[in-house]
């Protein structure tokens, strides 16, 4: 445990303890990571330890992050978009978006990606390593320094396909909850898809957070598997019927709905005859359809559907007896699309 970041304060009790301080010098320390208001990311501008206590810290090589930043995109709506860069010369993305309310933290859960969305600039390099829980909560802590104000959801709909990451994913759902005291509810866990998976999600959450209260987002995308699999080259593994089936198990073990993310790309699945399919597919269970407009990339030829072939859509899942919202899109002018400002930056 070099990375202090995600510790409990048991943990940096033991800590304090280990090196012959007293206990209190473990909250000290956890006060210090915990506060966005500290944006010193150094143990030994920790000013509230004695000086030697830092200095053995860090000299046995205790951190309070593996990340720095590299670069950061303020959209006219106030997203903030940044790139960070790992110990290993790595980069990842994680936005901050925030409204009168609240600020959502949308985070990375790996380097990359393997699942190759054709729509998605993310997953044009490839899958580079899965992060850790520390480098995961750090991206909450570089957003909460930024922009000076506490942050109250998350969303895990950054780089990366959480579910290939399931373990750390949930180490960081546990102190997201406990020590950055954002309730689970106000964390949603987005997917494309894995099979086996889902069900895994819901076992190992029982087992690691002792419970499963947070929302699961199905990036479906697709009314049929022949559209899906057109899109989502990784839908050959897992149809889109199956996929239903387990989000059907999902809702019966945690008592929890799902989403299902929809993004509307022009003269592929924006047209009625898709919005009937959909509400086929979905009907009779607790479910959400997100519907979300297109950030367009140059690298592929998706083009976002027009707002009244999306208001129509709307309409039909609403009639159909279809619970449906619209998602309108954040930080459109200044790389909104994920794994964008990553790219660009590379290039």
């Amino acid at each position: 445990m070099k990375n202090l970041t995600g510790s409990s304060i048991k943990d940096l009790e033991n800590v304090a303890l280990n090196y012959g301080q007293a206990a209190f010098r473990g909250h000290q320390i956890y006060n210090w990571i915990y506060n966005y208001r500290n944006k010193k990311k150094n143990i030994d501008q920790i000013e509230v330890l004695p000086l030697e206590f830092r200095k053995k810290l860090k000299e046995d090589g205790f951190k309070l992050s593996e990340l720095s930043f590299q670069e950061k995109n303020l959209a006219y709506d106030g997203t903030l978009k940044l790139l960070l860069s790992t110990s290993d010369n790595e980069s990842i993305e994680c936005v901050g978006i925030p409204t009168e309310k609240r600020l959502t933290a949308c985070l990375s859960s790996q380097v990359g990606c393997p699942m190759d969305c054709k729509f998605c600039a993310t997953g044009k390099e490839g899958l580079k390593r899965s992060l850790k829980a520390s480098e995961i909560l750090d991206q909450i802590l570089f957003i909460e320094n930024e922009m000076n104000r506490k942050v109250t959801n998350i969303v895990f709909m950054g780089m990366g396909e959480p579910l290939l990451n399931i373990d750390e994913l949930l180490f960081s759902i546990r102190s997201i909850n406990e020590d950055f005291k954002i309730s689970q509810r106000r964390i949603t866990v987005s997917t494309v898809a894995v099979p086996k998976m889902i069900n895994t999600l819901s076992a190992k959450s029982f087992q690691i957070l002792s419970k499963c209260q947070f929302t699961l987002a199905i990036s479906l995308h697709a009314s049929n598997q022949k559209i899906r699999e057109m899109i989502i080259p990784s839908a050959k593994n897992y149809n889109i019927k199956n996929i239903i089936e387990d989000c059907k198990q999902f809702v019966k073990d945690t008592g929890r709905r799902v989403s299902f993310e929809y993004l509307m790309l022009s003269g592929v699945n924006d047209k009625l005859v898709h919005a009937n399919e959909l509400s086929n597919l979905l009907k009779g269970f607790q479910c959400h359809v997100n519907l979300i407009q297109y950030n367009q990339i140059d690298e592929v030829e998706f083009k976002r559907a027009s707002m009244k072939n999306l208001q129509l859509f709307q309409s039909k899942l609403f009639n159909n007896g279809i619970a449906v919202s619209f998602r309108k899109s954040r930080g459109l002018d200044k790389n909104a699309a994920c794994g964008q400002l990553r790219q660009n930056s590379k290039k």
